[in-house]
């Protein structure tokens, strides 16, 4: 089942224009929600149990002259960021982007998020070099660039893992529930000090009276 719902995800794409009004710059982080036609899954699990509408992400990169995205869904790969956009559920995305002063390390990053290139999708979460699940690409990728985390790694007993439990205990292969397991999920990425929102534009804050 799951096997069946990463291949779908791949050739779930079809080519638009990129956010209008997003300007990319190298090194951008991107989220979406991803489709969900198959009901209670991988997908529903992702968002449910971080309570975000984060279920994917991936880094924007130029290359020959043209916006693409380097992400782990299926195999790590880099396709185009119009592409990678009309995957998302109403196309719509969140873009988040690294503070000035940590512009130097980005180059070094994507170098090391390169290295994954063809590695399989981690369903099961695991912070490891056998297998890449996309949040934990870029985690590794800025780590191994200043050798700092990105974001906060949580337990998996610190999420809303109950209501999927069937889910777990199928990607598992077992009833015992990995609850000490420490990921780095999209929303925790996005939660990064060293990240800034910039689309959509977050709105200003009314001031009480």
């Amino acid at each position: 089942m799951f096997r069946k719902l990463i291949l779908s995800l791949l050739f779930y794409c079809v080519p638009s224009l990129a956010a209008e009004s997003y300007q990319p710059q190298q090194g951008d982080v991107v989220f979406q929600s991803l489709p969900n036609p198959w009901g209670q899954d991988l997908v529903d699990m992702i968002e449910g149990a971080t309570g975000s509408p984060y279920s994917h992400c991936g880094v924007v990169i130029e290359e020959a002259g043209k916006w693409q995205v380097i992400e782990a869904i299926g195999p790590v790969q880099i396709i185009p960021l119009s592409q990678w956009q009309s995957r998302g559920r109403s196309k719509k995305i969140w873009v988040y982007r690294f503070a000035e002063t940590h512009h130097k390390f980005i180059p070094q990053m994507i170098a090391a998020m390169k290295k994954d290139l063809g590695k399989p999708y981690d369903i099961r979460y695991r912070l490891d070099d056998e297998a890449i699940y996309c949040s934990e690409l870029i985690y590794r990728g800025w780590k191994k660039a200043t050798g700092k985390p990105l974001g906060k790694l949580v337990k998996l007993q610190d999420l809303n893992w109950q209501p999927y439990r069937k889910i777990i205990v199928a990607i598992e292969g077992t009833e015992e529930i990995p609850l000490d397991r420490l990921i780095i999920t999209p929303r925790d990425l996005a939660q990064a000090k060293e990240l800034t929102q910039v689309w959509p534009p977050p709105q200003p804050s009314k001031k009480k009276n």
